[in-house]
């Protein structure tokens, strides 16, 4: 994904949707099968995220898509022009009976450097930026008490943003679990329930 980015990151490139921020900036309003909830996780390029979730037992869907920006429909190619304010999320439906909201905050943290602005790794925007996106206010509320936690076994400030998830755009099909489909060399990964292969982020 770096490579993709580098073409766009820091461009002049203007983003061609429409710049209807009342629309992108309201709630997801999607709705998750019965007795289903949605969370919503960015921590970087999405792909390596997407597949961690995966592999969480009680996690029933994951899609890859864009969310926080002011850009109605956006395209990647729009959001990696660094101009659009979204975020690369992983918005994940999951069986509250299987799987506690606190095992998804588990999951983002082990994932992901929080303390780093803007970037993971060699990906740089603010489109790889670290956040957690609730549905609900106890879902608020957990995000808060565990970043609380978090913070407590770093020596650096953890600079994950806590917001009210936004309207979720889904992102092109070929992102969508692209590691498990094989990535960019051809090489599927498990996504299997309780999976601990090492994710090679890019494929």
């Amino acid at each position: 994904m770096f490579l993709l980015n580098r073409l766009w990151f820091g461009s002049t490139t203007k983003a061609t949707g429409n710049m209807d921020s009342s629309i992108a900036q309201g709630p997801d309003d999607d709705r998750p099968a019965l007795g289903q909830q949605f969370a919503q996780f960015g921590a970087g390029c999405f792909w390596s995220v997407e597949l961690a979730f995966q592999r969480v037992a009680g996690v029933t869907k994951t899609e890859v898509g864009y969310s926080q920006g002011l850009l109605h429909n956006p395209s990647y190619e729009s959001i990696c022009s660094g101009t659009t304010g979204h975020s690369e999320v992983v918005r994940v439906q999951y069986d509250p009976k299987e799987c506690s909201y606190e095992t998804l905050l588990d999951a983002f943290w082990v994932r992901h450097d929080p303390t780093t602005l803007n970037r993971q790794g060699n990906d740089v925007g603010t489109q790889y930026r670290s956040g957690i996106y609730y549905y609900t206010p106890e879902q608020e509320k957990a995000a808060r008490e565990s970043l609380e936690q978090q913070q407590k076994k770093l020596n650096r400030k953890i600079v994950t943003e806590i917001l009210p998830a936004k309207k979720f755009y889904r992102a092109e099909e070929y992102h969508q679990q692209y590691l498990e489909k094989g990535g960019r060399f051809g090489s599927k990964q498990s996504s299997s329930k309780g999976c601990n292969d090492p994710i090679r982020c890019y494929g």
